[in-house]
């Protein structure tokens, strides 16, 4: 016998909800097997604060040292109380949607009703190919504003197919992984922002994405 630490995972799932993340996987997997052009038609979409001051991780404050040199040290930051919430839609090519929520406004239903409207707006406008397709999915969270009855009821008027999203599953959350994560890489301990410059700073950290990036985002 040994005497351990008990290891802390984000969730501990129950055999019920274990069975529902296989089933919808595998579901998913047949999916992009069968059509080959499955990707290319999912708009995925999240949202996610930034801050004026956002500390760079332990790991991005690695420095070269000799073996006789001290290890470097430096005093533990906080995030500053100056943020912002970006919401963001993407394809397999670009960013077809892009808002900051203003401040004071939560994203509960009726918010995110508006989003998307003003998204499937930008669809039409700006990418024709997707439009002229009429053949789209979906792919978002479980957040309560998500799910809720209206947005359900607004997305099946347009015909619109939602992915399956199995709950407490980060390894499909593309935005996480992948567009929250390599645009915050960037601002990442920088000093000085107000909201303004953090809407600037988080615009261009979005603009510079290129579409190799989309793409293997869309592969993983």
């Amino acid at each position: 016998m040994k005497h351990v630490a008990v290891k802390f995972v984000p969730r501990l799932l129950t055999q019920d909800q274990q069975n529902t993340h296989l089933t919808l996987c595998q579901e998913l997997k047949n999916q992009t097997e069968s059509d080959p052009n499955f990707f290319p038609k999912v708009i995925t979409g999240d949202e996610s604060w930034y801050y004026g001051y956002d500390p760079e991780t332990k790991q991005a404050s690695i420095q070269w040292k000799t073996p006789t040199s001290p290890r470097p040290k430096k005093a533990r930051q906080v995030r500053s109380n100056v943020k912002t919430m970006l919401i963001v839609f993407f394809y397999v090519r670009r960013i077809v949607h892009q808002e900051f929520i203003p401040a004071g406004q939560t994203v509960n239903q009726e918010f995110y009703l508006e989003v998307l409207r003003r998204m499937r707006e930008n669809v039409r406008r700006k990418q024709p190919e997707l439009w002229r397709s009429g053949d789209w999915f979906l792919h978002h969270d479980n957040a309560p504003a998500h799910i809720a009855l209206s947005v359900t009821r607004y997305l099946a008027s347009l015909g619109w197919t939602v992915v399956p999203y199995p709950p407490y599953s980060p390894d499909l959350a593309s935005c996480d992984f992948f567009l929250f994560l390599t645009m915050k890489k960037t601002l990442k301990g920088k000093k000085g922002f107000a909201t303004v410059e953090v809407k600037t700073a988080s615009q261009e950290a979005l603009n510079i994405i290129k579409l190799q990036q989309f793409q293997r985002c869309f592969t993983q």
